[in-house]
């Protein structure tokens, strides 16, 4: 019996040392050679594609790689998800992406191309960004009780635009409309950029934009800015109320920006990126470019991601059940 668990304790020893040792070598070999691709499931331009340049490049310094930036965009960041949650697990491949594809469109359709949750690891949680509710400068409504009034009084007077079907600023004026009973039309564009442009252009009533695209134009004076949906009011915006102060409670909204890998990506590579990438935000270039884009820089462990993640994927998906929400409407 002794000389039975002897054995039994042997075996057990060789094989956590030959474990242990695989991994060391995995993480010690890699990356060697090959480069790494980084998928941004969105068009170029815009804040995650961005990002997700500027953290490749500082990312593949820190590991001595090239990593090339590949956009893959279409479906509202579907496209580009399932193309990284089909890919080999070996942390060549990795996607840099938002709330839209993670926690939101996934409760629009029964069937995707990936799992949000068990078809990726989460990496690491970027920064959020917060969101400013505007109007054509030139817009009749220069409160957000004016327009809400609009909105009750006639249920055709309201539309909004979106960067797109089953997007954070989709889901926004959505959530606006259940809070405050108005009417208004949602009017989806191909990209944030687009969408504002519809709005400088007044053939859309208004919109939920990201403060970096919009503070722009409302600096130059075409858009006017009603209520930022951060919980205090912002910096650069110091004189625009928060949607809590003009009447609308629990109207805290953040798009967040993260990066996965895919599932079965081993452990080692995943915290030897997560670490690699807390070092690059606290670095002078990557606070500058969130100070630009106005993003509130966040880092953390994958599970602050993956908490993220799922939190928000719980609290849309009752907006959406609640509002009867549709991607054709």
């Amino acid at each position: 019996m002794n000389l039975l668990v002897k054995n039994i304790a042997r075996i057990i020893f060789v094989g956590t040392a030959f474990i242990s040792a695989t991994t060391a070598m995995a993480e010690s070999t890699w990356p060697e050679g090959e480069p790494i691709n980084y998928v941004v499931p969105y068009p170029p331009g815009g804040t995650t594609d961005i990002l997700g340049r500027n953290i490749a490049k500082l990312l593949g310094d820190s590991l001595g790689a090239n990593i090339i930036v590949e956009n893959k965009a279409g479906a509202t960041g579907t496209i580009g998800s399932g193309y990284v949650a089909r890919a080999k697990p070996d942390g060549y491949t990795m996607l840099g992406t938002s709330i839209g594809p993670q926690s939101i469109v996934p409760h629009f359709f029964h069937k995707l191309p990936y799992d949000p949750d068990k078809g990726f690891e989460p990496v690491i949680l970027v920064g959020t960004i917060p969101h400013v509710l505007v109007v054509n400068a030139n817009s009749p409504y220069k409160t957000l009780a004016q327009l809400i009034a609009a909105g009750k009084a006639d249920p055709k007077a309201l539309s909004y635009a979106s960067g797109g079907a089953g997007t954070v600023l989709h889901m926004q004026g959505e959530l606006l409309k259940l809070k405050t009973g108005i009417s208004a039309i949602h009017i989806p564009y191909k990209g944030d950029t687009p969408a504002i442009q519809g709005v400088m252009g007044g053939q859309v009533t208004f919109m939920f934009a990201p403060i970096a695209a919009a503070f722009p134009q409302i600096q130059a004076g075409r858009l006017r800015a009603l209520a930022v949906t951060s919980s205090e009011r912002l910096g650069n915006l110091k004189d625009i109320p928060t949607m809590k102060e003009v009447g609308v409670s629990d109207f805290v909204v953040e798009q967040w920006q993260g990066i996965y890998v895919p599932a079965g990506t081993p452990k080692n590579i995943v915290m030897h990126l997560n670490r690699a990438i807390n070092d690059i935000l606290k670095t002078p270039k990557m606070i500058d470019l969130a100070d630009t884009l106005k993003i509130t820089l966040a880092g953390g462990t994958p599970e602050d991601l993956g908490n993220r993640q799922r939190n928000d994927f719980e609290q849309w998906g009752k907006l959406i059940a609640a509002a009867k929400i549709h991607l054709n409407n």
